[in-house]
């Protein structure tokens, strides 16, 4: 049986070391294959992984070869370096990607969720600590998977799972957990 997965901000070949070394490498290209690495040992070719942007940066070719070497369906949100050209190469030339949207709705049982790139204040309920929906973003680069529009976001990025996609399952417990505290 299919799973599903989420993540954002891969920033494959983002050459910057303000963006590879706190992840704890020592250069873009060790980035890359560690991510590629870590995904694929999770995620399973039949999974669905919804990408909330940030793919990748500088070569565009590079890029491309890292999105085509990653398992699973890849539904993509875009983020704020996911250009026209790079929409439209990411779509020509992967066909494991799938989606284009800014933001999207997913329900997962009982659960809804926003899918974003940027962290979004999705309801204004009174009692803030069970909410209707959450925001699953990405963007800011923090570890801190609840930074961000206090108790209705909850981070999806690399950097705050280790460099690895995250399962909507595990999601789900950590939300539980952060509303039992």
């Amino acid at each position: 049986m299919s799973e599903i997965f989420l993540t954002s901000d891969t920033h494959f070949m983002h050459s910057p070391s303000f963006l590879w070394e706190p992840r704890g490498f020592s250069s873009v290209e060790e980035m890359n294959e560690a991510i590629i690495e870590k995904w694929n040992s999770i995620v399973k070719p039949d999974d669905l992984i919804y990408h909330l942007g940030d793919t990748f940066l500088s070569d565009n070719e590079k890029g491309i070869e890292c999105i085509r070497r990653l398992n699973g369906t890849i539904f993509l949100i875009f983020g704020n370096h996911e250009t026209d050209n790079r929409k439209n190469l990411i779509f020509q030339e992967c066909k494991n990607v799938t989606g284009g949207w800014y933001a999207y709705q997913i329900k997962s049982g009982k659960w809804n969720f926003y899918l974003s790139h940027y962290p979004t204040k999705v309801g204004n309920y009174d009692d803030t600590k069970y909410h209707k929906i959450w925001c699953l973003c990405g963007h800011t680069h923090t570890q801190d998977r609840f930074l961000d529009v206090k108790d209705s976001c909850y981070h999806v990025e690399m950097d705050a799972h280790d460099c690895y996609p995250v399962n909507i399952e595990q999601i789900k417990e950590d939300i539980r957990q952060y509303n039992n505290t």
